[in-house]
């Protein structure tokens, strides 16, 4: 096996085992056992975990954004129906099989107090989901303010999803999207 085939077998098993389970509860020796690769190899890939979750945060930083973007971009050009597209994304992403919840939501909660390494990928992350809802705002030709607002509804609804386990919350906060965009481009053609 090739160092990139062993770095995306780790990976994928860190991936998996982490969001199942969570980022303290799982072990080096267990991720090693799902991954089919020594102790060895795994610390010469990554020397501490930090270094793992570090990785995996970065795949799912780069899996969300190009989910999300595609999803978007097949919502068509109108600019509030981009917006809405958001939440479509959402919903979809709450009903499948194993969903619990916000990978980074979950990894700050879980090391975000003791790990600066791992909250500020998280807070990145985050800063990246408001810009992308920014430039989609501006699209729309809402104010800017709106962005902030319609991110917290996104944020909220992932939280809510996965602790209630109803993916209707997507549903939801699409709603309370709408009234919001409906009232900030209202205002802003007087």
């Amino acid at each position: 096996m090739t160092e990139e085939e062993a770095r995306e077998r780790i990976l994928a098993a860190a991936e998996e085992l982490y969001y199942r389970k969570g980022y303290a509860a799982v072990g080096m020796d267990e991720l090693r056992a799902a991954a089919g690769v020594s102790l060895r190899r795994l610390y010469a890939l990554f020397p501490a975990k930090t270094d793992i979750v570090a990785a995996v945060l970065q795949r799912k930083h780069h899996e969300w954004e190009t989910s999300l973007t595609a999803a978007v971009g097949e919502a068509g050009s109108d600019p509030r129906t981009r917006l809405l597209a958001v939440y479509g994304y959402l919903e979809d992403w709450f009903c499948t099989d194993g969903f619990r919840g916000c990978a980074f939501i979950n990894a700050f909660g879980e090391l975000g107090g003791t790990n600066p390494e791992v909250a500020s990928i998280v807070r990145d992350h985050k800063a990246s989901f408001q810009r992308y809802m920014a430039d989609l705002v501006v699209a729309a030709g809402a104010p800017a303010s709106l962005a902030a607002q319609l991110s917290i509804l996104a944020e909220g609804a992932q939280s809510t999803a996965a602790i209630s386990a109803d993916p209707q919350v997507a549903v939801q906060a699409r709603s309370a999207a709408e009234v919001l965009i409906d009232a900030a481009t209202h205002s802003t053609r007087r």
